[in-house]
């Protein structure tokens, strides 16, 4: 590996409970944005900057996330999978990758998903400061939105020397979002830190605060335009609307899909095989792959798969 190859990493082992009913049949990363998987959407991006060995931690539904990127070949990447057997925590799962990844990592978080920017200026000055981390943030005018993120207090040169989980009071503007660049140094931060009062897990802004207190540059870099957590089938559906309208796209629907000619599609992802049999109203809505509707009927906001139909 080269001096300044990363390796991406790509977190989803999480049971996504909150997101029910859809965690039953879906882990949460192969869930759609405009009919690609949010994974699909990360692997994407590791692509734009020339990363092409990619490591999954896996836990929950971890046969369905396997069964559909393989070896990566479809994707013009190498993935390996590392299975996470107990989900405590990002530093927990961060800490699974140590025998596994060689040098620099671009770590993102399978279950949020990202609109970018200008991402090779966040390597670069990853690469300048000679290691430690480099963490992506946003600008958030919602003090509650990030009551529920993490917070960095920076340093009169700019780099951090604070992190907050959830802060009570931010300290500033800025968001984290789930993109983190680390250099192998990581994993001995990681080693140092304790399970938290609060969630009974392991971290992954205790190993940062370590990682400072230890010496490292940890930096901050304004590099996505907005992001989306997907928590609850209301985000799944918010997300994918959002990005239909930031995209300038009315709808997003498969090649394969089967749609009544009498059919109204406004602002709706329509999913691979699915059958429309009926004269339909759909609106602001998202048709899983598989999913059938036979009957009149007109619907909003709404989430349909192959077992559930979920009015968010």
């Amino acid at each position: 590996m080269s001096e300044n190859q990363l390796t991406g990493v790509i977190l989803s082992a999480g049971k996504g409970s909150r997101i029910d009913p859809f965690n039953t049949h879906y882990p949460k990363p192969l869930l759609p944005i405009a009919n690609r998987p949010i994974m699909g959407h990360h692997i994407e991006i590791f692509r734009t900057l020339g990363i092409t060995e990619v490591k999954i931690v896996v836990g929950h539904l971890m046969d369905r996330i396997i069964n559909h990127f393989g070896r990566g070949g479809d994707q013009g990447v190498n993935i390996e999978y590392v299975e996470q057997r107990s989900t405590l925590g990002i530093a927990h799962a961060v800490g699974q990758l140590a025998d596994r990844v060689e040098g620099d990592l671009l770590l993102v978080l399978g279950d949020i998903f990202y609109v970018p920017r200008n991402l090779p200026s966040m390597v670069d000055r990853f690469h300048a400061q000679g290691g430690g981390a480099c963490l992506a943030v946003m600008r958030e005018p919602d003090r509650e939105a990030l009551k529920k993120n993490f917070s960095v207090e920076l340093n009169s040169e700019g780099f951090v020397a604070k992190v907050i989980e959830k802060p009570r009071n931010p300290p500033n503007d800025l968001k984290g979002c789930g993109i983190y660049l680390f250099g192998p140094e990581i994993f001995d931060a990681v080693r140092k830190t304790p399970r938290t009062a609060l969630r009974d897990e392991y971290e992954i802004t205790t190993s940062l605060q370590i990682l400072i207190d230890d010496g490292f540059p940890v930096s901050v870099a304004e590099v996505v335009e907005w992001d989306y957590n997907i928590t609850f089938a209301k985000d799944l559906l918010d997300g994918n609307l959002k990005y239909l309208k930031a995209m300038g796209l009315e709808s997003v629907i498969s090649d394969s899909a089967q749609i009544h000619e009498d059919a109204v599609l406004e602002r709706c992802v329509v999913g691979d095989d699915v059958r429309i049999t009926a004269p339909v109203v759909l609106r602001d809505s998202v048709i899983l792959p598989g999913s059938v509707i036979d009957s009149p009927r007109e619907i909003s906001r709404c989430i349909i798969s192959p077992e559930s139909w979920h009015q968010c």
